[in-house]
């Protein structure tokens, strides 16, 4: 059952030839922190291009629940009139963040050193996810937590009255976890250090430096150095949100594997932090090129033209890539399914604990297609049946993990038989116009009320 409400079975049938022009939402990362750092600036913010997924969507409204006026102009065009560094009001009523597991770390980062007290909880899928990862380190800073066992939502979070910045090391690549002890660090004294050995997005760092942030990066023998002065003022900004590539990799992915498939992917955000799956498909022989190379707001942008790839191989992803792709790896091995020979996926304990745990979802529903898989703590490998050889006629569990849903609606228009999910409800999570845009290429979705 999606935590939104009822069930929303959706198929997938075998379709004819994607084409056109496929304008995915906004970056979710980056729409999530222009949010939040917009209300830590002192004036008005401007974003355009804001993803309004029902994520992102939670975090406005947790914002405007702490002080900051935050106005929708239709469009994608919105405004936040921030209330400074350390001036966030404690809120009346409990933080709901849905099923974001972003945004409740993100805004748990922002409050734990100022002297409110808050309350979170989510949906079913987010009330399982594991969140002593950053309340630990948030501890550090002086903030009091009390949760369900397992450092679980619901949860109450006392903030620190007198913040102590905090030296860090991130013991898993996670920029959550980065991003939340960095946004703590903003109103604690000093300077507030984060280490990390593997490195992640780093949406957080350049938006900081962006809002007038004094931030440095350092590469060193120990990892990624990062270090924050706290208490600076921040000053708002005019931020032009680019696409989303974990978005993207939908259309691009089901162009792949869809015969004669033709899809161009306008505007994608390829941070190298964020762009590994691209680079993986490239490798596995996938047609796939970057057109139009510019830079947008800090970040590099290109247009993706994805064309029909028969002859893609299985392969080894390094495992140091993984961070750079980590949410990719469901339609990743859709993709595999379709290549031949194996692919190995190492490194990747982290998608045990996203909105599902997404390497035993994805394999139930890989199995139930009729492919063959794989999988151990921290990897999986999926052997591929090449272009047309996936049976498919199965039916998936969505786990309330909207890319679970939308991995395996790509699945099915490359199948011989149709792929059906239990619940696609969850994809207005993060990309609420999928379906519009995909049927408008040319796939043949049903949705069953």
């Amino acid at each position: 059952m999606s935590g939104h409400g009822t069930p929303i079975p959706m198929t997938s049938h075998r379709a004819d030839p994607l084409t056109g022009i496929a304008e995915v939402p906004g970056d979710k990362s980056i729409s999530h922190r222009s949010l939040i750092l917009g209300a830590l600036a002192v004036g008005e913010t401007k974003i355009s291009g804001l993803l309004e997924g029902e994520d992102v969507l939670d975090t406005a409204k947790a914002m405007q629940a702490m002080g900051a006026e935050v106005i929708n102009h239709g469009g994608g065009n919105w405004s936040v009139h921030g209330v400074g560094v350390g001036g966030l009001a404690e809120p009346d009523h409990v933080i709901d963040c849905g099923n974001s597991g972003t945004g409740v770390r993100l805004i748990m980062g922002v409050m734990a050193t100022s002297p409110i007290t808050v309350t979170f909880t989510g949906d079913a899928s987010l009330n399982k996810r594991p969140m002593a990862r950053v309340t630990d380190p948030l501890a550090l800073f002086g903030a009091q937590t009390v949760g369900r066992s397992g450092g679980r939502l619901p949860m109450t979070i006392v903030g620190a009255a007198e913040p102590t910045p905090v030296s860090y090391t991130v013991p898993v690549p996670s920029a959550q976890v980065k991003s939340a002890v960095l946004l703590a660090g903003l109103n604690a004294p000093g300077q507030t250090v984060v280490i990390e050995k593997e490195a992640t997005r780093d949406h957080s760092e350049r938006m900081l430096a962006g809002f007038g942030a004094e931030i440095t990066v350092e590469d060193t023998d120990e990892g990624r150095v990062i270090t924050l002065t706290g208490q600076p003022e921040l000053k708002p900004q005019v931020i032009a949100v680019p696409r989303d590539p974990s978005s993207a990799a939908f259309p691009v992915c089901a162009a792949l594997i869809t015969r004669g498939s033709d899809v161009l992917v306008p505007g994608i955000g390829l941070n190298p932090t964020r762009a590994g799956l691209f680079t993986t498909l490239q490798d596995m022989g996938a047609d796939l090129t970057f057109e139009n190379m510019r830079e947008e707001g800090g970040e590099p942008v290109a247009d993706l033209r994805a064309r029909y790839s028969p002859d893609m191989k299985g392969i080894d992803v390094p495992p140091e890539r993984a961070a750079s792709m980590i949410d990719e790896y469901p339609v990743l091995s859709v993709v595999a399914s379709f290549a031949t020979g194996k692919t190995m996926m190492t490194g990747v304990k982290e998608l045990r604990v996203k909105e599902s745990d997404r390497i035993d979802a994805m394999a139930r529903g890989l199995r139930a297609n009729g492919v063959m898989i794989e999988e151990g703590d921290d990897w999986w490998a999926v052997t591929g049946l090449g272009p047309d050889g996936v049976p498919g006629g199965g039916t998936c569990e969505s786990f309330l993990d909207h890319r679970i849903a939308m991995s395996f609606m790509v699945m099915g228009m490359g199948t011989q038989k149709p792929v059906t999910v239990d619940d696609g409800a969850p994809i207005a999570t993060s990309f609420p116009i999928f379906t519009p845009l995909m049927t408008g290429l040319g796939a043949r979705l049903e949705t069953s009320a």
